[in-house]
């Protein structure tokens, strides 16, 4: 199903669309629908990765940082005296 819908564009915007859908031998319908679908899945994904960023972003547990010192000096006393 399609939707009919009626959106206003400078004129300077809308020669480079009826340049440029004449190019690609699409309609400007098409075009249109072309670029919003490209500008969604831009947003959708800097978005996402906005989530991922934040996620990641505060860093290690404190649990996780001791761990790790206990792991490094653990492995210290293994290698000791080997190099």
């Amino acid at each position: 199903m399609t939707v009919k819908t009626a959106i206003s564009v400078e004129d300077s915007l809308f020669e480079k669309v009826e340049d440029l859908a004449r190019e690609l031998k699409v309609s400007r319908s098409h075009l249109f629908t072309l670029a919003v679908q490209q500008f969604i899945e831009s947003y959708e994904n800097q978005r996402l990765l906005e989530k991922i960023n934040a996620v990641y972003d505060d860093g290690p547990a404190p649990e996780e940082v001791a761990w790790r010192q206990r792991m490094r000096a653990h492995h210290r006393q293994l290698v000791e005296g080997q190099w």
